[in-house]
């Protein structure tokens, strides 16, 4: 009979997910406050803990965040990603994912990439570059900077469950932060090894034909040669296998398009800094405990106050700061995209985590000592588990509460369990997210592109060798990281 009320429980907790997913935005948080309801009233199971320091961390870190957007912070970065972008164009499948990843960890947040998407296109496109190759990795990368930010709502949760283990923010970074890298550069050598060349793209061609795309400076001598019946010359020409050709089309979209540029509002650039330093200064503290006030514990030990309350402390002061600093309407931070982003993020965290926490508390020994053993015998399923579950939920902070605790009370190492969180990159598998589509509909050369199969399109292979390898090289990493 137990096994049987267990079942049943966890059908409320994948069915409030499952309609969560269905209904999007801030219906997952909402529809995982119904399940806990339904645990708590139907099956008389005691409330688990709601993970307020997350939830008020991404508060904290949103608010700061949309007083920078404000002011135009925002704006400033992308100025800078933008020209770091268009000053590598025959670099770019290199240069994009990794500026994609650096601006989401100085941020926080993978919003930041919407802006960048345009500028990586058109640097493509004027370059007769597949525009593909850079899109969908700079788009993959994005993702891997939420498990290396100090700052993001993942990573808030991910520390609160952490700390208790005296796993802390420097022992995570370490870990996240050089396998993330790794993981850009890897996925960037394949993804350019992927798909034909732009001139030679069937879908392209259509386009060119039917009048709905233009064809780039770079390619139209390729175009115009086979056209007049040069094929063969036009073909080697557009492989990019001609040092000769590629650097001719470079100087041909240089000379004849003029850079994507990006307005700053005054005081955008002061906004960004103190945005940066708070950032800085969360990592300075994590770092440096004894920067940290101390109070005796229980024991009269003098223990450094814990991460979550500085990480609220200094980035509410940040956003105090830019309102006062640059001039800001207050009315303005709450209108601010990122914000409303920021809170769906928190809701879905807290009604996830709460349904997540309530399950798992009570059914220790029945299902999830099962589970501990089974992850214990096979660590790797643990990556597994994350990336199809972030998939399902397209919540990386929701996935992380609810398969980290598991994962630590069966007992694995916490720096095992850190090299195996960026699988948290599965919230790729399945076309649902806004960086996606955005991409898609931006490509206007049709390279880059999804299918009638769900699980199949052009973030696929960037997401499974990023993947791959961020979380073999963790794997490595963490074993010279103190634990």
């Amino acid at each position: 009979m137990e096994v049987v009320l267990v079942i049943l429980q966890a059908c409320v907790v994948i069915g409030a997910i499952v309609l969560g997913v269905r209904v999007g935005g801030i219906g997952l948080g909402l529809w995982g406050v119904v399940g806990t309801a339904i645990l708590v009233f139907v099956f008389r199971l005691p409330p688990g803990s709601p993970p307020v320091d997350a939830f008020f961390i991404i508060i904290a870190v949103i608010t700061a965040s949309s007083a920078m957007q404000a002011a135009g912070g925002i704006d400033f970065l992308v100025s800078i990603a933008s020209k770091i972008i268009q000053r590598n164009p025959r670099r770019l499948t290199y240069v994009a994912p990794l500026v994609a990843f650096v601006f989401t960890v100085l941020s926080g947040t993978s919003n930041i990439f919407f802006a960048l998407i345009p500028v990586i296109y058109e640097t493509a496109y004027r370059n007769g570059q597949r525009p593909e190759r850079a899109l969908a990795a700079s788009t993959v990368t994005s993702g891997l900077g939420i498990t290396a930010s100090p700052v993001s709502a993942a990573m808030a949760a991910y520390l609160v469950l952490m700390e208790a283990k005296g796993f802390g923010l420097p022992q995570v970074l370490a870990i996240t932060v050089p396998s993330a890298i790794v993981a850009c550069i890897v996925t960037s050598f394949v993804q350019q090894r992927i798909g034909k060349e732009l001139i030679a793209d069937p879908v392209f061609r259509k386009r060119v034909e039917a009048g709905t795309v233009e064809v780039p400076a770079a390619l139209e001598a390729s175009f115009a040669a086979q056209a007049s019946g040069g094929a063969e010359a036009a073909a080697g020409s557009g492989s990019g296998s001609g040092p000769a050709s590629s650097a001719k089309a470079a100087r041909l979209t240089s000379a004849g398009a003029a850079p994507v540029e990006h307005t700053v509002p005054p005081g955008g650039q002061t906004a960004a800094w103190i945005f940066i330093v708070g950032t800085l200064l969360v990592v300075a503290l994590g770092l440096f405990p004894a920067l940290r006030p101390a109070f005796p514990d229980a024991d009269g030990k003098f223990v450094p106050i814990g991460m979550s309350p500085v990480i609220e402390m200094v980035m509410f002061t940040v956003a105090l700061v830019i309102i006062l600093v640059r001039k800001v309407k207050p009315s303005l931070v709450v209108e601010q995209p990122l914000l409303r982003s920021g809170y769906v993020a928190a809701v879905a965290l807290f009604g996830i985590a709460w349904m997540a926490d309530t399950f798992i508390s009570a059914n220790q020994q029945t299902i999830i000592e099962p589970l501990g053993q089974l992850i214990t015998a096979q660590p790797l399923l643990l990556a597994v588990a994350l990336f199809l579950v972030a998939g399902l939920t397209t919540s990386q902070s929701a996935t992380t509460n609810t398969l980290i605790p598991i994962a630590l009370a069966a007992g694995l190492a916490p720096g095992v369990i850190t090299a195996m969180w960026p699988s948290l990159i599965g919230v790729w598998l399945f076309p649902a997210n806004g960086s996606q589509i955005a991409a898609v509909e931006t490509d206007r050369t049709g390279s880059t592109r999804l299918t009638p199969v769900p699980i199949w399109h052009s973030f696929t292979i960037p997401m499974l060798v990023s993947w791959v390898s961020v979380v073999v090289s963790g794997l490595l990493i963490q074993l010279v990281i103190p634990s």
